[in-house]
């Protein structure tokens, strides 16, 4: 591909899908220059690092990540919403394991505060919650517990790390109704 096409976006959109092909740890600029068939200098206009291509990965990533959340809690709450969150996190991180990768980058406050992609996860994921009415600090509490069964499950599967035979979508509707259900009561903060 010729070198007057590229653009910042362009680098940061196929170094966004080379993290899912390639694995994020694998993700170089180098590897983004050989997609694009140029030199890696030439893309050094418009990402500075290694480094600094991760986390515009992270930030288109997380922005993907939200608008499918997004989409699958709207107009829902309690059960109905905690079904549609976590079904879309298990889709996005196995459909996209890569970028997936990227949302849980350490990523630099100047990065991070001005990620609304990020942004949203953490408010979708308060708003989803929310319903279960639970108060702070145990909210957070909740929201870790929550998130953690979800990343946990999504990666063991991305892994291949289940090797018992029980069907895995039947695993994890057990798994969101044990969420549910512990949600429901879960302990208050004396």
């Amino acid at each position: 591909m010729p070198r007057q096409g590229l653009t910042t976006d362009r680098v940061a959109a196929a170094a966004t899908e080379l993290a899912d092909t390639l694995g994020l740890d694998r993700l170089t600029v180098a590897a983004v220059a050989r997609h694009f068939g140029v030199a890696d200098a030439s893309l050094y206009g418009h990402v500075r690092s290694r480094e600094a291509l991760l986390h515009q990965v992270a930030v288109r990533a997380a922005a993907a990540f939200a608008d499918r959340l997004a989409l699958a809690v709207a107009g829902r709450a309690g059960r109905d919403a905690l079904t549609g969150f976590a079904g879309a996190y298990r889709e996005f991180a196995v459909s996209h394991p890569g970028q997936y990768a990227a949302t849980n980058l350490q990523l630099p406050p100047e990065v991070g505060l001005n990620s609304s992609g990020h942004l949203r996860l953490i408010e979708l994921s308060y708003a989803t919650l929310r319903g279960y009415g639970i108060e702070e600090p145990a909210l957070t509490d909740a929201i870790r517990f929550v998130r953690s069964t979800l990343h946990g499950f999504a990666t063991l599967q991305t892994a291949d790390g289940f090797g018992h035979p029980r069907d895995l979508d039947t695993s994890w509707q057990s798994i969101v109704e044990a969420l549910h259900v512990t949600l429901t009561h879960w302990p208050t903060a004396e």
